[in-house]
């Protein structure tokens, strides 16, 4: 069996950056997506804005205070969309094998392609060189023999960057990881692992394996796998699935209710975005939301509405509400979806890598 060839792509500050190519008078200013008024949140900034610790899911009064020169601009999801069309159709001139993940990001399995001499590092420069040419936005890829590492490897030299993990280099390259790198380590694990003298890959291989599953469980298997520098996930493509959703855990908790409805129309481009890739002819039988509190609670609420065909924020709304009772509480995650009818189970894609 081959080695396998993955490569992430991930567009860099993607609402921003096309906010910037669209308005070149925004290209020199700090700017933020979203985060106008009075409790609004910031989908997304720029990296001039980030210098001075504007973060996305922050509110926009907080961003402002750190950055009183900040700009803001409301969400244009349409133009998004467009954009990220665009992209999506030049990763899938490479190969078939795309597994989107949101409106700005994805995997592509390019073991089998022989174009560019059958060098993933070529295949990425080339795409980058296209998106940057075509679409007028920088993307940032990551190159390794599989997903785990290929996603690390996109963020490691953001943003316009290109970083590449080679099979020989893998055991080095996640000897020193640190262990908040890894999928799935958030404070709470961070934690857990730094009381056990665990801060890097490294460690936790020489903890073991048992130690690590005796503390954690199944999680501890898969740190253990990750820690070897192993993944085994394909790049999936499609499966028959009988619901389609999207979440966001965020990096900063959603102070209230409020600011959950700001990011629902975003959350919602990126569903329509994944019902548009296998087929919206498929019935809908139900919407539900997700959602995740600070103290890690978690509950979800569904409601038959067959009527709807192409979901919109404000069809989630009712759902958030009656979901959502107390509006000043914390939110750590958010989630939307879709189910179908059952004897109209459609094939699409499904895999999430948050």
């Amino acid at each position: 069996m081959p080695q396998r060839k993955i490569i992430h792509v991930d567009c860099d500050c993607f609402y921003a950056a096309v906010e910037m190519r669209d308005d070149p008078s925004l290209q020199d200013v700090p700017l933020a997506v979203g985060g106008d008024g009075g409790r609004g949140v910031v989908t997304t900034c720029n990296y001039r804005a980030r210098t001075f610790g504007v973060r996305s899911a922050m509110p926009g009064g907080e961003a402002r205070r750190l950055c009183p020169e900040l700009v803001t601009v409301p969400p244009d999801m349409a133009r998004y969309r467009a954009a990220s069309q665009q992209v999506m159709a030049i990763l899938r001139e490479m190969t078939d094998l795309v597994e989107p993940l949101s409106l700005d990001e994805a995997f592509l399995d390019v073991t089998d392609v022989t174009d560019h001499k059958g060098s993933a590092t070529l295949m990425a420069r080339h795409l980058r060189e296209r998106v940057k040419q075509e679409v007028g936005i920088t993307i940032s890829a990551g190159v390794a023999p599989n997903k785990f590492l290929a996603k690390i490897a996109s963020d490691w030299r953001k943003p316009d960057g290109l970083f590449v993990i080679t099979p020989a280099e893998v055991p080095a390259f996640v000897e020193a990881l640190p262990v908040e790198k890894l999928f799935g380590v958030g404070q709470v694990t961070a934690g857990k692992l730094h009381a056990l003298g665990v801060k890097t890959c490294g460690d936790m291989l020489a903890l073991g394996a048992d130690a690590l599953i005796e503390k954690f469980g199944k999680q501890g298997y898969r740190l253990f796998e990750m820690a070897n520098g192993r993944d085994d996930r394909a790049v999936v493509v499609s499966r028959v699935a009988k619901s389609v959703s999207v979440e966001r855990t965020f990096s900063q908790d959603l102070p209230d209710k409020v600011a959950c409805e700001t990011v629902m129309p975003a959350l919602v481009a990126d569903l329509n975005l994944r019902l548009t890739r296998k087929g919206r002819h498929k019935p809908i039988h139900k919407l539900f939301v997700k959602i995740r509190y600070s103290d890690f609670s978690t509950h979800t609420l569904e409601r038959v509405r067959e009527s709807v065909t192409e979901p919109a924020a404000e069809d989630y709304q009712p759902l958030l509400n009656e979901l959502v009772t107390n509006t000043e509480r914390a939110v750590r995650l958010l989630g939307v979806g879709v189910r179908f009818r059952e004897d109209e189970a459609p094939t699409t894609q499904l895999r999430l890598f948050d």
